[in-house]
């Protein structure tokens, strides 16, 4: 695995750990950061500053992803939907509209794979599906945004 696919799987962790604990997802990445900074073993990575980026831009949006999902998640409420396809939608979301030196190809692709990883069966199509449908939306959304 790449170091750019290692450092989206430690922004989508941080995340989901963020969306458990219920707590600012800033506050769970200055926890990854001092642990990995603090950690003498080698237990605990480092967090890269792509993870850093992707998070810390994730944070900048986090209310408009999640209109964003609400709106074209056809039948899916957001707090009914699986936390893990919650999270892996929210980042490839972020990266997929914001992230320009991300080809939307790799962002898509790299969210499904997520969803492989770690959610259910069906959940790769339903990432797909949806980042797919921001992909086709995505400059409507980007104007909207500059409006």
């Amino acid at each position: 695995m790449g170091a750019r696919s290692n450092a989206r799987k430690r922004a989508f962790q941080i995340l989901f750990e963020a969306d458990q604990r219920g707590v600012p997802v800033r506050e769970v990445l200055a926890d990854w950061v001092r642990h990995s900074r603090n950690d003498t073993d080698g237990r605990q990575p480092a967090v890269s500053e792509f993870t850093m980026n992707l998070v810390e831009g994730y944070a900048d949006k986090v209310d408009r992803i999640d209109d964003l999902i609400v709106t074209y998640a056809v039948d899916w409420d957001l707090d009914r939907m699986p936390v893990a396809d919650r999270n892996i939608v929210r980042l490839g979301a972020y990266e997929l509209i914001w992230v320009d030196e991300t080809p939307d190809a790799v962002a898509i692709d790299e969210a499904v794979q997520l969803a492989k990883e770690f959610s259910t069966d069906e959940s790769p199509n339903f990432v797909n599906g949806l980042l797919a449908r921001f992909k086709d939306l995505k400059p409507k959304l980007r104007r909207d945004e500059s409006a």
